[in-house]
């Protein structure tokens, strides 16, 4: 695209419908976006209840959501989108989801600008085509699709703005339960995708060797689903850690705004720690740490990997409580940290 007529865009749409941590990660280059077309709104499709993850973010105009319908209400949902998409006018239509029903919306968005990737099945949905860069942290590799604007990769951070009323929810259950910030980790040893857990049995191993060998206290973080989770490491554990209660995302993010490090498995609750600034150390199987860890751009993420493990087959990934408690202690004690082993 010629630089004139990418000054005259005045209205921007991004189409990532999902899951959570890509919601999140799609915004690296909003603040970019934004500094060469100033003048442009911003606007973001993205499905409930990932819309969750980029509320009040900053860099967006306005939020499109479509919402969690079955059957024929799943068909009038997206005809109710598609109405709504043509309705804006939009200038340019992002397709960063790359998926065949991200692929229809934009084709049938009226925008004089499609803009997807050159790799894509049935790329004709596009009249501008993106080449994808080296692999790196996906929230690099998301501005590769800016390409045909003649827009580079910049330094970026990662928002996720925090209401108030999350950080009173926790504070509030952190005195009932006497609790020192100073001196929390908090672990995360559920996610949505079983292939991803690290053993449960040795994240209890870990928290007990947290919590005797060290003067820090474990919280277990979870959501609904992960109970199960929760439960088969507090059976297991010799000693006794705190329970989060239950968290939304933004009650999740103050929580770990509070803590000195999390430790848990690839997923979103690494990029959203990543936004609020909490140190992390992200235990790794079956996905390749290179497109999903932070710790290539972030100095205060951290992650262990075994590559060559047959991970698919065995849940302890090749890595043994020991060796990420030697991690949690050098992490702990760096920087700035005051914790001695």
């Amino acid at each position: 695209m010629k630089e004139d007529e990418l000054s005259r865009l005045r209205k921007i749409l991004v189409i990532q419908l999902g899951p959570f941590g890509d919601a999140l990660l799609t915004t690296s280059y909003f603040e970019t976006l934004k500094r060469r077309l100033p003048e442009a709104k911003l606007f973001y499709l993205v499905k409930e209840p990932y819309d969750s993850v980029i509320r009040d973010h900053p860099l967006i105009d306005a939020i499109m959501v479509i919402r969690k319908r079955q059957g024929l209400g799943y068909a009038l949902e997206r005809l109710r989108t598609l109405h709504a998409i043509r309705a804006e006018g939009f200038d340019l239509v992002i397709d960063q989801q790359n998926k065949p029903s991200s692929r229809q919306l934009t084709f049938l968005s009226g925008a004089r600008y499609r803009l997807g990737y050159a790799d894509a099945r049935f790329s004709w949905a596009y009249n501008l085509k993106a080449g994808r860069g080296p692999l790196r942290y996906s929230a690099n590799r998301k501005f590769d699709i800016l390409g045909p604007l003649g827009i580079e990769e910049e330094d970026y951070r990662l928002y996720f703005p925090v209401p108030p009323e999350a950080g009173d929810y926790i504070d509030a259950w952190l005195a009932e339960a006497n609790l020192d910030p100073r001196r929390l980790v908090c672990i995360s040893p559920g996610s949505p995708v079983r292939k991803k857990r690290w053993k449960p049995e040795s994240f209890a191993g870990l928290a007990d060797s947290i919590q005797t060998l060290t003067d820090n206290k474990v919280i277990l973080l979870w959501v609904p689903r992960e109970v199960e989770d929760i439960e088969t490491v507090r059976a297991v554990m010799r000693t006794q850690p705190a329970v989060a209660p239950p968290t939304d995302l933004h009650q999740a993010a103050a929580l770990l705004g509070r803590c000195r490090l999390l430790v848990c498995n690839d997923g979103g609750l690494n990029h959203i720690a990543a936004a609020v600034g909490t140190q992390t150390l992200a235990i790794f199987g079956t996905t390749d740490p290179t497109v999903w860890s932070p710790a290539s751009v972030f100095d205060h993420h951290h992650h262990l990997y075994k590559p060559g493990f047959d991970s698919m087959h065995d849940d302890s990934f090749g890595i043994t409580p020991d060796e990420v408690f030697g991690k949690v202690n050098e992490i702990l004690a760096w920087p700035g940290g005051d914790h001695e082993a």
